[in-house]
């Protein structure tokens, strides 16, 4: 079993290849080489975790506007390291990011899987229901394309 002292928290997001396998692997949908290069160039933070033998087992990141609109994606551990408090690291890490660089205010949001809604209730986060609701369109769906693409 693994200590938290054989890990190391890095700032910065891991390579192409290190997220595309952590999405797929830790259960998140999977994305290609071309989605991976937007998120990682594209991201606000990011850090990732390396183990003992350099191998990244886990990452998240922030996108944001760098003032007030932040938003907590691709939280991912590989499952043989889940359960070592290393989300717990990678989102402390995040949130110190955001309440050191961005002004008093800031809206931080996120989608939580049902397995990572502990760890982000004990960081303060709750449900935005009933006064708002949850959405998301994909685009390149079916009904996605026949909805926009209507006069």
């Amino acid at each position: 079993m693994h200590s938290s002292d054989q890990y190391e928290l890095i700032d910065g997001s891991p390579d192409v290849a290190d997220y595309v396998r952590l999405r797929t692997l830790s259960g998140l949908s999977p994305k290609t080489e071309e989605q991976a290069r937007g998120a990682i160039a594209g991201s606000w933070s990011f850090r990732h975790v390396r183990d003992e033998t350099g191998q990244t087992v886990a990452m998240g990141r922030v996108v944001g506007d760098g003032t007030w609109y932040f938003l907590i994606a691709d939280m991912a551990t590989l499952p043989e390291h889940q359960g070592r408090g290393l989300g717990g690291k990678l989102l402390d890490a995040l949130l110190g990011d955001i309440r050191r660089l961005a002004p008093e205010g800031a809206y931080v949001t996120l989608t939580a899987d049902p397995p990572g809604r502990r760890l982000y209730e004990s960081r303060g986060f709750s449900d935005v229901a009933p006064d708002r609701t949850g959405m998301h369109l994909v685009i390149g769906t079916s009904h996605a394309d026949e909805v926009i693409s209507q006069p």
